[in-house]
């Protein structure tokens, strides 16, 4: 049986790396491609219904996938634009919340509100893995980036609350709102406590014993789930205790990590990140006929037609949602509107159009129990997974193939002042090479007179600080400088090409040690990575 299992998850994954290279080379966002692909691959005939536990995807699946998302956020921009973050973090999830719950109620026969805030709970947090594979390559202004990433921080935390509010409501058939308010201030707090207290010991850990050990990268593999399991057993929020944990360790990263621990932890994370997301969404999509298959009370074309409307509800909902907290605050708060660009009709609608849904609908979904505590079979279950499956179908395939063609046709600016980051990057290399040519002259000004090869290292960065300040304020010389990076891009990635081909020829021939062939590799590598980065 474990043999059996095991096999048939190294099978989906060989599949999904297939897949992907596909979606590549057909230019389409990949979690797009594994749903599609894992759909049509559960109708063939052979293919074997896979059921999921619900406790693993939450428990597997979501730890790393949020502590990821955390790791990688910009503390800087995220307080920036804390203001749309929150509000649509918590706002927007709330918000349609209630108005799936009032919606379906009047539309599905028998649905009771609870079960309308549970579903409410199930899809209204988008995913992000989904909107910025989308938007990788496309010219979207930060502020729109920034938020969308965001906003995925802090929805989770909101829609399992409202999900675990209204899951309890059902099962016990109560629901005392000043109760639920006070658990909800108990568990966000307490969550965020228990994230940031196993953050600060890690942290201790990795600065004091582990800066240069191999230890670094599993501790952070480890830590999402000891935060999140820490939580959840004293019934707090696991989702905030990853999220807090995450920024904290993140921003105290340069701490505890060297060049080396830096690029393991970096491609280990790489990895696991592809391989948990693009796992997820291919089961998606192999689970629709599963939950077909449970329509015992309905027709499919009734189920089709609940799931159609409602996921054109939320798509409308997030629009409109999106545009009132852009504008409200700035006609209520004169501060805002002196201090925050207006973001303009264009860039609301990409942040709404973007509210595709993915993991988490996914997983709670799936988390609903199958009977209630009296015995009797959960109402609409079956009916409130199929909701959810066409919901992250169609927000994913139709929203997610639109997007970028709404982007190139609205045409959409940056509304904010924002430097090009090849010019803040030649803006950092100029003051760095600059205070190394202080440190020399301080330092090693007798070497540097004595010997030809240290004078080469000041030489060098002469010649570095010349070309930057010869074209840092002349405009008329940014479009040439353009035409000659993308030739000094052309020409070293030629070189390269010739150097590897040359090491491939030396391992033939046996003279150097494999070992530092490796090292020459990855040297290469690092060297390639760096000019492909734009």
């Amino acid at each position: 049986m474990i043999h059996h299992t095991l096999l048939s998850v190294l099978s989906l994954f060989f599949i999904m790396a297939v897949l992907y290279v596909l979606s590549q080379r057909i230019k389409v966002s990949y979690p797009i491609f594994l749903v599609i692909g894992g759909l049509l691959i559960s109708f063939i005939p052979a293919m074997p219904r896979i059921k999921i536990d619900p406790d693993l995807v939450f428990l597997i699946f979501l730890p790393p996938l949020l502590f990821e998302a955390a790791w990688y956020s910009s503390w800087n921009q995220l307080w920036k634009w804390r203001r749309s973050v929150l509000s649509l973090g918590f706002g927007l999830v709330l918000a349609t919340s209630a108005c799936i719950a009032w919606f379906s109620v009047h539309i599905i026969p028998g649905f009771t509100l609870a079960l309308g805030f549970l579903l409410g709970g199930i899809i209204s947090p988008p995913d992000a893995v989904a909107a910025t594979s989308v938007l990788k390559g496309l010219q979207v202004p930060k502020r729109a980036l920034t938020v969308l990433e965001g906003e995925s921080l802090v929805n989770d935390a909101a829609s399992l609350t409202i999900f675990r509010f209204a899951l309890a409501s059902i099962l016990t058939g109560e629901f005392v709102f000043k109760t639920a308010t006070t658990d909800f201030l108990v568990l966000s707090v307490m969550g965020v406590f228990v994230g940031l207290t196993i953050a600060h010991i890690l942290y201790l850990v990795l600065r004091f014993w582990g800066r240069s050990s191999s230890i670094t990268t599993p501790i952070t593999l480890i830590a999402p789930y000891l935060m999140y399991l820490v939580a959840e057993e004293f019934h707090w929020s696991g989702v905030l205790s990853v999220v807090s944990g995450g920024l904290f360790l993140s921003f105290r990263s340069n701490d505890f990590l060297n060049f080396n621990t830096r690029l393991q932890t970096k491609e280990v994370w790489a990895t696991v990140g592809f391989l948990l997301n693009g796992f997820v969404f291919i089961l998606i999509g192999l689970e629709l006929p599963v939950i077909m298959d449970g329509l015992e009370n309905y027709s499919i074309k009734e189920a089709i037609y609940y799931a159609l409307l409602i996921s054109a509800m939320v798509i409308v909902i997030r629009i409109l949602l999106v545009y009132l907290s852009s504008y409200i605050p700035r006609i209520l708060s004169r501060h805002i509107r002196e201090h925050e660009k207006s973001p303009g009709l264009k860039l609301p609608f990409i942040i709404g159009w973007a509210g595709m849904r993915g993991v988490v609908s996914l997983a709670s979904a799936l988390a609903i129990p199958l009977v209630l505590d009296n015995g009797k079979d959960f109402p609409h279950r079956n009916l409130i997974l199929f909701i959810t499956f066409v919901v992250i179908l169609a927000t994913l395939v139709f929203q997610g193939l639109t997007l970028p063609i709404f982007i190139r046709l609205l045409k959409v600016k940056e509304t904010d002042e924002q430097t090009p980051e090849e010019d803040q990057i030649d803006a950092i290399r100029l003051e760095l090479a600059k205070r190394c040519m202080t440190y020399l002259d301080d330092n090693y000004a007798y070497e540097i007179d004595q010997y030809e090869t240290i004078a080469g290292i000041k030489e060098q960065l002469t010649r570095s600080i010349t070309a930057a300040e010869s074209t840092a304020h002349h405009n008329e010389k940014k479009q040439a400088l353009k035409t000659v990076r993308a030739l000094y891009r052309k020409i070293m990635l030629e070189l390269i090409t010739l150097r590897r081909e040359g090491l491939n020829r030396l391992r033939l021939e046996k003279h150097y040690d494999d070992e530092v062939i490796r090292i020459m590799e990855n040297n290469l590598d690092l060297e390639e990575a760096r000019l492909n980065k734009f």
